[in-house]
């Protein structure tokens, strides 16, 4: 049982992954998650995933426009999500350009 205790106690591992846009390494605390839209038939929508919870596969991405703008230029996220059809990437768009919208509007990338 000690082991247990040490386990659910023990500091949560730092994670390192590869954005799709610039492949630069980063912790994961540091990157927003994107999926594909599990209700959506076509594959082709994609949904930030800020809480990690959504299923699927994920892409990981530095979360700024400038990032957003350079994996589609560069068609990263039809490589990431093996996908041969061009993505929609209209919530993820609306959800980096937040806070821009102003300061009250608190988001979170890490858990």
């Amino acid at each position: 049982m000690p082991e247990t205790r040490e386990r659910a106690t023990a500091p949560r591992e730092i994670r390192v992954r590869t954005c799709v846009a610039t492949r630069e390494r980063k912790p994961d605390t540091e990157l927003l998650r994107v999926v594909l839209d599990p209700e959506d038939s076509t594959r082709t929508r994609l949904l930030a995933d800020p809480a990690r919870r959504l299923p699927g596969r994920g892409a990981w991405i530095t979360p700024d426009i400038t990032a957003l703008e350079l994996a589609e230029q560069r068609r990263a996220f039809g490589r990431a999500f093996r996908v041969s059809t061009a993505v929609d990437t209209g919530h993820v768009r609306t959800y980096l350009a937040a806070p821009a919208a102003g300061p009250d509007i608190v988001r979170k990338t890490e858990h």
